[in-house]
């Protein structure tokens, strides 16, 4: 697994201004290898970002130079910006692992190894900036005007007023009394998006021009679903749902068949002795089997592994899924057998800290629902949060009060 170098303290004020102006982007480290033969490993944060934006999907494409795609590219400095391509390709040695190369990058300004750029994606073109060399900050808060701060500066007002856009729609359309399309548990979710006009559809990708919609009933104190995100079969004891229910279901009342839906926590084992284990070192969250009996400091002896998820890939699950959310609070009334709802309140949140997602895992604040069955198929692993614990992954946070609105 590549792992990029920590941000020095320059970068890290360019990578800060970059999130608190609601840019989205990626990251690339320009290794001494890569500089000397212009080859860069496309790593799996990249290629996230890139398939989320609709530049690229390396999982699609054949390994030979015949299959290389190129795309138009803006190499940004502090006062310029110069045309030039990226090429996005599989070799056909090495298993055909996703390079990238930047056209020219060499003779635009000073390059060192090491040093890391930010990609940008918009509008079908990559911007490519040298967060080690370029001052961001100085660029955008100057009087004078660049390629650099216009794309910055635009890019974030683009980004509030979709914000701006999606609130109004709201304010609009749902604050007085309205019908929730089924009496279920996702009803009032359907029909939120049905009245902004989004399609049911499994896409991993945010609802609303990038923006993530979690709608729930104000009296709920159900936990919110984050994302579902199936195990590493390959690196896991057990290799599928189907395996798991065998081992550990059992048959509901009514069923023929056995099933499991139930929940899995770091704090301790459910009924059937299955948990959470993060091991932070090795970059995985376990799902295992306990013993339900307690040691004498309080813990329980682990019996047998389950299933593995990789945390970086959760990361990015995270991150694709939650730089911009709605959390959409609902009242509620019943009459004629009907459900009603009008929006009361809304959360905003933006850019999620990956590392505390691991820290709320051990906690028990971010748990795992299994809902598996070993006939039907269509398994899930839903991760899900309790709402006290929002402010702690979510920290850039604003509370909009639609009553009476």
């Amino acid at each position: 697994m590549i792992h990029m170098r920590p941000y020095n303290s320059f970068e890290t004020k360019n990578v800060k201004f970059l999130v608190d102006q609601q840019i989205e982007f990626a990251t690339i480290q320009i290794t001494e290898t890569g500089l000397k033969k212009s080859i860069l490993d496309a790593t799996a944060p990249v290629r996230a970002y890139f398939e989320e934006k609709n530049i690229h999907d390396y999982n699609l494409q054949l390994q030979g130079p015949e299959h290389k795609r190129v795309i138009d590219t803006y190499i940004m400095t502090e006062a310029a910006q110069f045309l030039t391509k990226t090429s996005l390709y599989r070799p056909v040695t090495k298993k055909g692992d996703p390079r990238l190369w930047v056209n020219k990058v060499r003779d635009v300004e000073f390059l060192r190894a090491n040093d890391i750029f930010a990609l940008i994606a918009h509008k079908n073109i990559l911007f490519v900036i040298n967060l080690s060399i370029v001052d961001i900050v100085k660029v955008c808060l100057s009087s004078i005007d660049t390629p650099l701060k216009d794309l910055i500066l635009g890019l974030s007002r683009e980004k509030n007023s979709v914000s701006d856009e999606l609130l109004r729609l709201i304010k609009d359309r749902m604050t007085d009394w309205m019908p929730a399309e089924i009496l279920a548990d996702t009803g009032i979710g359907r029909t939120v998006e049905s009245i902004l006009g989004i399609e049911m559809n499994p896409s991993k990708n945010p609802d609303f021009k990038g923006i993530e919609l979690k709608s729930h009933r104000e009296a709920s104190r159900v936990r919110n679903t984050l994302f579902t995100q199936t195990p590493e079969w390959a690196i896991s004891r057990l290799k599928s749902g189907k395996a798991i229910v065998e081992e550990y279901g059992y048959i509901p009342d009514g069923y023929n068949h056995k099933s499991l839906h139930v929940t899995l926590t770091a704090n301790r084992p459910n009924p059937q002795g299955l948990g959470l284990l993060v091991r932070t070192q090795l970059g995985l969250l376990e799902a295992d089997e306990f013993s339900l009996a307690t040691l004498e400091d309080g813990t329980f002896r682990k019996i047998n592994d389950v299933a593995v998820w990789k945390l970086i890939k959760l990361h990015e699950r995270l991150l694709t899924k939650h730089r911009e959310t709605f959390w959409i609070d609902a009242e509620t009334k019943h009459e004629s057998g009907r459900e009603f709802f009008r929006v009361s309140e809304i959360l905003h949140t933006k850019n999620p800290i990956p590392s505390q997602f691991d820290v709320l895992l051990d906690q028990g604040q971010i748990t795992v629902d299994f809902l598996l069955c070993r006939d039907s198929g269509g398994d899930t692993y839903s991760f899900k949060i309790k709402g006290k614990a929002r402010p702690l992954l979510f920290p850039q946070s604003e509370t909009y009060n639609l009553r009476g609105t």
